[in-house]
């Protein structure tokens, strides 16, 4: 399974194995949910600050936020779908804060790794068409993150 991952780390702060295990569990993710190889996804890492400057800008609510997630494949008013052609999909973009990561750690009190390896995957899946805001989905989604971290290894200390 090929999943191609561009990592930007504007905190400048994670460790090799930190942007490693967010690698395997998106590569993993991508496996159990059959994306097509050569899959796109972009993964960025800041501060809360920024965050927040995004969650403002793009969601209108002014507060730092664990990850945000931007699917590029989510056709807008009068977009039309590209079918066909040797064009990779492109999935979109996760954002995450590696603050708050720290600090739901810190409250979920589990490793900064597994806190980080539950927001790329929640991020992923928003990307894939899961979400929480009736209560079916989340359970849906809740559980198919659950699933998937458990089947990784990545469970709650």
């Amino acid at each position: 399974m090929s999943l191609l991952i561009d990592f930007i780390d504007e905190t400048e702060s994670l460790k090799i194995e930190e942007t490693k295990l967010v690698k395997n569990i998106l590569h993993f993710a991508a496996e159990k949910e059959k994306i097509e190889e050569n899959s796109e996804v972009s993964v960025t890492f800041v501060n809360n600050e920024r965050i927040q400057e995004i969650n403002r800008d793009y969601r209108e609510k002014d507060q730092p936020t664990d990850v945000i997630s931007f699917a590029l494949e989510e056709l807008g008013e009068d977009e039309v779908e590209i079918v066909g052609g040797e064009i990779p999909r492109v999935l979109g973009d996760i954002i995450i804060s590696v603050d708050r990561a720290k600090e739901q750690a810190e409250e979920y009190n589990h490793s900064f790794s597994r806190e980080l390896g539950f927001l790329a995957l929640h991020g992923f899946l928003h990307l894939l068409g899961y979400d929480h805001i009736e209560q079916e989905e989340e359970r849906e989604m809740f559980q198919r993150q659950k699933d998937i971290l458990d089947e990784y290894g990545l469970k709650r200390d």
